[in-house]
This record gives structure tokens, C-alpha cells and sequence, in this order.
């Protein structure tokens, strides 16, 4: 594939994850020590709640040290990062605000039933609704699905 394919390839990516088309930034290095200036506005445009979606990881910096000092950078003002291929393609910080639980409406009632009672293991439970502890424990911990702490006895 040329590169020419493959920045079309990745665009087509990212304008079907919803980024505006002005705001995809393209740089086209073929080494370590090629400048990145693109990635450079790039990173100096993203402001607190902006996600950046990249299209594979090594795209976002020319070597390991460099990508850990850019992945800090962009927590510290509150920017997520979302990578779309490639090693790293299940990264999305995003993810823990706005995760949605696999509990539908029946199963938390069932939970609050069954948690009601003092004698329900949270193995039974789990079992019980074919979920595992974590997704139990992260349910919980969300108030709007009535299973937080101090909404269940």
C-alpha cells in the first residue's frame, strides 16, 4: 500500500469516529528523527475535555520515551486519547466518564433484591445475572443506576 492509500485509509478512520474534517492534522515522516510539525499544532490546539484520536499509537510519538512524555502531557489538561489500529488500538481514556454498565433495568432490580438480602454472595449474584465482579462493583459505584452505595441496603 503507498502512502498515499494509507493516509486516505486513516482519514476515512477518523472522519468515521466523528472528527471534523478540519481538524485532522497530517504529517507524513518516515523516521524517528523527522519533525512532526503538524503533530506539534496538534497537541498545542487540544484544550481540557478535547479527545485526540490517533490512528495507531506510534503515530503520536518517534519513540517509546517520546510517546510516555506526549500520553502525560495530555492528561495533565484533562485531554483524552482514543487509538483507533495497531498495538495499543483498546486505549480510550475516555472511556471510564462516560462507560456504559452491562446492566439493563431488569438486572439491576434483580441486584437490589438480591442484595437486599444479607445472605447473597456477590459470586451468586454475578452468576445469577451473568455479569462479572468488576462490571458488579463498577455498577455500583455509578449513582444513576440505583445501585450506589447508600441506595441499596
Amino acid at each position: 500500500m503507498d502512502g498515499a492509500q494509507s493516509l486516505d485509509l486513516q482519514r476515512d478512520a477518523l472522519l468515521g469516529e466523528g472528527v471534523d474534517r478540519d481538524r485532522i492534522y497530517e504529517d507524513q515522516a518516515s523516521g524517528a528523527k523527522d519533525v512532526r510539525r503538524r503533530l506539534g499544532a496538534c497537541l498545542r490546539a487540544l484544550r481540557d475535555g478535547d479527545v485526540l484520536v490517533v490512528w495507531k499509537l506510534d503515530h503520536l510519538g518517534h519513540n517509546l520515551g517520546h510517546l510516555v512524555g506526549t500520553v502525560q502531557d495530555l492528561s495533565d489538561p484533562g485531554v483524552g486519547l482514543r487509538v483507533l489500529a495497531g498495538q495499543g488500538a483498546q486505549i480510550d481514556t475516555t472511556a471510564a466518564g462516560a462507560r456504559q454498565f452491562a446492566l439493563s433495568k431488569a438486572q439491576v432490580r434483580l441486584a437490589q433484591a438480591a442484595m437486599a438480602k444479607r445472605d447473597t454472595t456477590v459470586a451468586e449474584l454475578c452468576r445469577d445475572l451473568g455479569i462479572g465482579r468488576v462490571t458488579l462493583y463498577r455498577s455500583k459505584r455509578d449513582p444513576g443506576n440505583g445501585l450506589a452505595r447508600g441506595q441499596v441496603r
